[in-house]
């Protein structure tokens, strides 16, 4: 009987969805796509029909969501309704629909990344759980752990340049973005280490390379599969959560732990920003 985290949208009947729902979360830079397209391949060669969906993919509300960010002029409360209202259309028109026929539906990012950014951006927990309680418990959430710093290369030399958004810039954390990076990072990141225990992630280094990371995260989702005892892909068990030590955000952060500061701002711009950084 599968189930939602609060009240179930309207018409919600779980009695015929015999798919599977696999979460991969984790910030930008931390291999979810790379690794999205892996598992599809591994479960597809096995016979198991696969869906994916990600934040931002309803014909509906989507483009309009990328058109309020490149405006930033939208309040935190108003981007979390309409991230809401993208996920809400997803969920009846895409997930609710391939569940009820048998397949696997991954998801790049569900609610959990929206709940952590809003409660970051001041909301409380509560307010944000009751805002997307309507989604669907999935069958494993796999949590890729990834250092600011690795996140902070690979975007560079992905993108050429860090994002506005996934910098924390709306926060005014700093002016400087790097130092808003890493900050904004810490943020979420200790959202992310409260989520792993109160929902049950799975977590995964994924400061390793991509085969590395599919193993692992192989070895978690072949149990929910009749195959899921012969696996042909060596893996090693993943942590049961999240433990590297890491420094957290300043006291000021919303949630409810305030860690140690972090390092001073040259040191650590010295150390972690590559060369040719304006």
């Amino acid at each position: 009987m599968r189930k939602t985290y609060g009240s179930p949208p309207p018409g919600f009947s779980s009695e015929h969805l015999r798919g599977h729902l696999i979460v991969l979360e984790g910030a930008d830079g931390s291999g979810r796509t790379t690794e999205v397209a892996l598992l599809r391949d591994w479960l597809e060669i096995r016979g198991h029909p696969v869906v994916d969906t990600g934040l931002r993919r309803s014909t509906l509300v989507g483009p309009e969501i990328d058109r309020a960010k490149q405006g930033h002029t939208l309040s935190a409360t108003t981007m979390a309704l309409f991230y809401a209202a993208d996920f809400a259309d997803q969920l009846e028109n895409k997930i609710l629909p391939s569940l009820a026929a048998g397949s696997t539906v991954l998801a790049d990012r569900y609610v959990f990344t929206l709940m952590a950014r809003a409660v970051v951006r001041g909301a409380t927990r509560d307010w944000a759980s009751k805002l997307y309680g309507f989604a669907i418990v999935p069958d494993l959430t796999v949590f890729l752990d990834a250092r600011p710093e690795i996140l902070l290369h690979r975007a560079i030399g992905r993108y050429g340049s860090l994002d506005y958004w996934e910098s924390g810039m709306d926060l005014s954390l700093s002016r400087d973005r790097f130092e808003s990076f890493f900050r904004y990072q810490e943020r979420l990141h200790a959202e992310f280490e409260w989520m792993t225990e109160h929902y049950g992630f799975q977590v995964v280094n994924a400061d390793r390379d991509p085969t590395s990371v599919h193993k692992d995260v192989v070895h978690s989702v072949a149990p929910l599969y009749e195959d899921g005892h012969d696996a042909d892909v060596e893996s090693t068990p993943p942590r049961p959560r999240a433990s590297r030590a890491r420094p957290a955000g300043p006291a000021s952060s919303p949630t409810p732990a305030a860690p140690p500061t972090a390092p001073p701002d040259a040191a650590r711009r010295s150390a972690r920003r590559p060369p040719d950084a304006a």
